[in-house]
């Protein structure tokens, strides 16, 4: 039996079909995936994400010790502002993606389930004497609240106490409510509010969000959602094998006034010229390309799709591929035969509507 979340319960009674992620037992959906998507798109769903791992930095260098340790630099963003980005090793591999909000003298992270056990290990390594503490909060839970009415749907099913705090928050900030953290962040492309509440309030807030008409949405929704939004998933389109640089977040790198680890490894990658791109596919024909598909230019094999999926949004087949060369006729290998591809920029949804652009060769 893996881990199971606070939530499990009411997973099991609103008929949640389950499976294995990295060793929690989570639902994947409660009775149709595709239902489930266009719940979010079209209204607001929650999700239970409580497998992730939140972990508080708190000290008086806490600041500078995160700033050594990730390629974005949490030093750049004031009070309630949130900021994404990697931790990287000293060749400049993903160890993992996250989350990092600013929370006064300390910083609060929400990390992968997958890595979690890596990622604290690695983090108190290198403390090296820094004056900060790092401590997994297994004590609380997080919800997550996605669609156009996810803010109307919140404020209907929040006390009253946490409105105004809601109210005030603009998009990718967060801040303390209470007991509660309440982020305007999100994995979908949508509207979205974050939550991360003590273990012991989490039940009544679930149940608050389905009296108000807010069904819950498994995994697989949660993939296809993240995956029209063009967002990464650690372990299918980027891991210690792969930079930013060659995984479409380069905009999470600060290399300018710090030292970080795995910034010099980067520095000489931008000097030899990045090989690899991480890009977006659209597929017109039949078919459904998925990871491991091979990608070919002009017959040449380039590379492969790290994820993908048939949209229920288009009504098409997306994926994300990293390539080594874009600039001819564009094909994925599907069951023997080869079929035509669109290079294109993602993401390829947002806030429901499509949005992605052809890629620029070059």
């Amino acid at each position: 039996m893996g881990h199971r979340t606070t939530l499990y319960p009411q997973h099991v009674q609103a008929g949640a079909r389950f499976v294995d992620f990295a060793g929690w037992e989570m639902p994947v959906h409660y009775g149709s995936l595709v239902q489930e998507h266009h719940t979010v798109r079209g209204h607001a769903g929650a999700f239970d994400v409580s497998h992730m791992t939140v972990v508080d930095i708190r000290g008086l260098e806490a600041g500078r010790f995160l700033s050594r340790v990730l390629a974005n630099d949490v030093r750049r963003v004031g009070p309630r502002k949130a900021i994404y980005s990697a931790m990287l090793n000293a060749e400049g591999g993903i160890l993992d993606d996250l989350i990092v909000y600013p929370l006064n003298d300390e910083y609060r992270m929400v990390v992968n389930c997958a890595t979690r056990n890596k990622d604290l290990a690695w983090l108190r390594e290198q403390l090296a004497g820094d004056q900060c503490t790092i401590d997994a909060r297994d004590d609380l839970s997080i919800v997550a609240v996605q669609g156009p009415q996810a803010i109307s749907a919140c404020l209907k099913a929040f006390p009253v106490a946490h409105h105004e705090v809601l109210e005030n928050l603009k998009v990718f900030e967060g801040t303390p409510s209470g007991t509660w953290y309440i982020a305007r962040t999100g994995y979908t492309g949508e509207q979205g509010v974050e939550v991360i509440v003590p273990n012991e309030e989490v039940v009544d807030l679930w149940q608050e969000l389905n009296t108000m008409g807010v069904q819950p949405i498994g995994l697989g929704a949660r993939d296809t959602l993240r995956l029209e939004a063009g967002l990464n998933l650690y372990g299918s389109d980027m891991d210690e094998s792969v930079t930013p640089f060659e995984s479409n977040m380069a905009w999470t790198v600060v290399l300018e006034d710090r030292e970080f680890i795995g910034r010099q490894a980067l520095t000489e990658q931008l000097a030899r010229g990045v090989q690899r791109n991480l890009v977006g596919l659209v597929m017109d024909g039949k078919g459904v390309m998925r990871a491991g598909y091979p990608v070919f230019c002009d017959d040449r094999p380039v590379g492969s799709v790290t994820s993908g999926a048939f949209s229920p949004t288009l009504s098409k087949s997306i994926a994300l591929a990293r390539l080594s060369d874009t600039r001819g006729q564009m094909c994925v290998g599907i069951r023997g035969r080869k079929l035509n591809v669109e290079v294109v920029r993602p993401p390829f949804v947002k806030n429901g509507k499509q949005v992605f652009k052809p890629a620029i060769s070059s």
